[in-house]
């Protein structure tokens, strides 16, 4: 019997090794298939784990690798933890897609180096555009300094682009809905940033000169952003025959910025012509003419002026109508005004201007989904137009409490003495700015003669178009301030969307690099800007009043499952090799 015994424990032994040795070898083998095959259910309301088809367009098509560098490494705060493990994520969501042409690294740039050496890295990165934050960090000894780098740089095809992670210029938000929203834009962020890279020549723009457009120090951020993503020309529409399109390699959109002079049928004609033929257009322009200037001295108030542009029948024709009036509103910014003298010193004040409309984006187009407030100034309203051939979608418009004075309009500095009564304004959501898309018709239909037509088909080798091949895009701004950056001879010039009275940052800059990019970019990846990441926050009173209560429930009942599991699994193993009594 022993000899038995000794022999069925033998086997025992022999069956639980082999069973081990069995689940140690599936525990590899289920390791290695998912190592290299990934598959999840993405269950969030908002889609956070799942790319948007242009991107997985744009990563199937890669044909060489790119490498993301990432300088987020090392010891963080929790926030910046947090964003490097995100950023992580969507790379290893970029790579299931693109396989071995997508490489990314995390690494600290002052890892083991001494103080002397990190002023040159610093200074290295920076002309990349990879700019650090100094973060005061708590320690046991009281505070110390700690420069970080909340950026990426992305390699592809030998050139590189530097990505901002972290928007921390949000106004209005805490810590925590910063950090969600930047989460949010890491996947437009780096598809954006290897877009550009891939293609092989600069997108180019023409800016539209020749008709008194805003052109110097006003326009120089302007000018000088676009040229960092797009190559900028300037172009002297009357002197020339025709604006060659993206069909000729040429402008694939232009701009034309708050012109004061009139455009004659043959310009109209050229800008005609360059929509027909796929090209699209942003207009910034003013309903009226009004000027701050119009104030100084011992003036106090003006009148606005007649615009006339001749361009009604070209935007009417696209289904717009920019009016000539003022829109009046409450949500607006200040201005300085004099309100009284201390011996010979003017004393002034910040008071509400409401011709300063600002405009909070409440469209869900991904141009101004998510955006900050806009600044405008002296701003007019836009009519849309029936036209079941054009889709039109209002991207800016004003607050509820708003609304319009016809021209001529008297702009007075005396009414800031009066607090606004809320009930006169109104005619609230006055469109300011409108996107309007499709297969426009060509506005000189029907209005050359046979004999021109062939003159510009064999002669000067450019047929008429009477209608888009493929659906055009354009956006109208009824403020042709919009785009202008501040200007002073002592602090040079500053950042569009600046507001020097307050110091406040407004998302004038980008709005209108959104706008470019929709107009100018086929792939549609804007459209994953608009991936909404809600941020779902504890109960902050529940959290204090039931804290023991969830101690108890993550805590106790994990470990009382497992004694009850153990004492189970005890139980019935005993009584399963037990002895049977004589």
């Amino acid at each position: 019997m022993a000899k038995q015994g000794s022999s069925t424990r033998k086997n025992q032994q022999r069956q639980a090794t082999v069973r081990l040795l069995l689940l140690t070898a599936i525990l590899i083998c289920v390791n290695l298939i998912a190592s290299r095959l990934h598959f999840g259910i993405d269950l969030t309301e908002e889609k956070r784990f799942t790319l948007s088809p242009s991107t997985k367009r744009l990563l199937k098509n890669m044909d060489e690798v790119a490498v993301v560098e990432v300088y987020l490494k090392g010891e963080l705060p929790s926030g910046f933890q947090r964003l490097a493990a995100t950023t992580r994520e969507r790379l290893s969501y970029f790579k299931e897609i693109a396989g071995k042409n997508l490489v990314f690294r995390f690494s600290d740039p002052f890892e083991g180096k001494r103080e002397d050496e990190k002023g040159p890295i610093f200074q290295a990165l920076a002309k990349k555009g990879i700019n650090g934050t100094n973060l005061q960090l708590k320690t046991d000894e009281g505070y110390s300094e700690k420069i970080i780098f909340p950026c990426a740089l992305v390699k592809y095809k030998g050139r590189e682009f530097p990505i901002n992670l972290l928007e921390n210029d949000r106004q209005g938000m805490s810590p925590m809905e910063v950090l969600n929203y930047s989460e949010s834009l890491l996947e437009y962020k780096f598809a954006s940033a290897l877009n550009f890279l891939s293609r092989p020549d600069q997108t180019r723009i023409a800016y539209i000169v020749g008709h008194d457009e805003m052109l110097g120090p006003q326009t120089r951020d302007m000018l000088m952003t676009l040229s960092t993503i797009y190559r900028v020309d300037t172009l002297y529409l009357p002197g020339e025959l025709s604006i060659k399109g993206p069909g000729t390699g040429l402008f694939d959109a232009i701009i034309i910025n708050k012109p004061r002079a009139a455009f004659d049928d043959k310009e109209k004609f050229k800008i005609d012509q360059f929509v027909m033929r796929g090209g699209s257009v942003l207009w910034a322009l003013d309903g009226v003419i009004a000027t701050m200037d119009s104030l100084k001295g011992s003036n106090e108030s003006f009148l606005t002026q007649e615009l006339p542009l001749n361009l009604d029948d070209l935007l009417f024709n696209c289904g717009v109508r920019v009016n000539a009036n003022l829109i009046e509103d409450m949500d607006c910014n200040p201005i300085p005004v004099v309100v009284g003298m201390t011996g010979d010193q003017p004393q002034a004040e910040l008071r509400p201007w409401i011709y300063f409309p600002v405009l909070m984006p409440s469209a869900k187009h991904p141009i101004v989904h998510n955006l900050d407030p806009v600044k405008t100034m002296f701003t007019s309203s836009i009519d849309t137009i029936a036209n079941p051939d054009i889709r039109k979608t209002v991207l800016l418009a004003s607050s509820k409490y708003s609304r319009v004075t016809p021209h001529p309009a008297r702009v007075s500095l005396s009414m800031m003495a009066y607090k606004p009564d809320n009930k006169l304004f109104n005619k609230g959501y006055q469109p300011v700015a409108v996107l309007a898309e499709g297969k426009f018709k060509s506005t000189f239909n029907n209005r050359f003669p046979a004999s021109f037509l062939a003159v510009l088909r064999d002669s000067l080798k450019m047929p008429f178009k009477g209608q888009c091949d493929t659906p055009a895009k354009m956006i109208i701004i009824s403020d042709g301030d919009v785009f202008e950056n501040d200007y002073s001879q002592r602090e040079g010039t500053m950042d569009m969307g600046y507001w020097r009275f307050t110091g406040n940052f407004f998302s004038n800059k980008a709005f209108m690099l959104n706008c470019m990019e929709y107009l100018t970019d086929r792939s549609g990846l804007l459209e994953s800007r608009s991936k909404d990441v809600k941020l779902r926050l504890l109960d902050s009173g529940r959290v204090k009043d039931e804290q023991t209560k969830w101690q108890w429930i993550n805590i106790a009942l994990p470990i009382g499952l497992v004694l009850i599991f153990a004492s189970a699994y005890i139980f019935f193993r005993k009584r399963r090799f037990e002895k049977p009594s004589a």
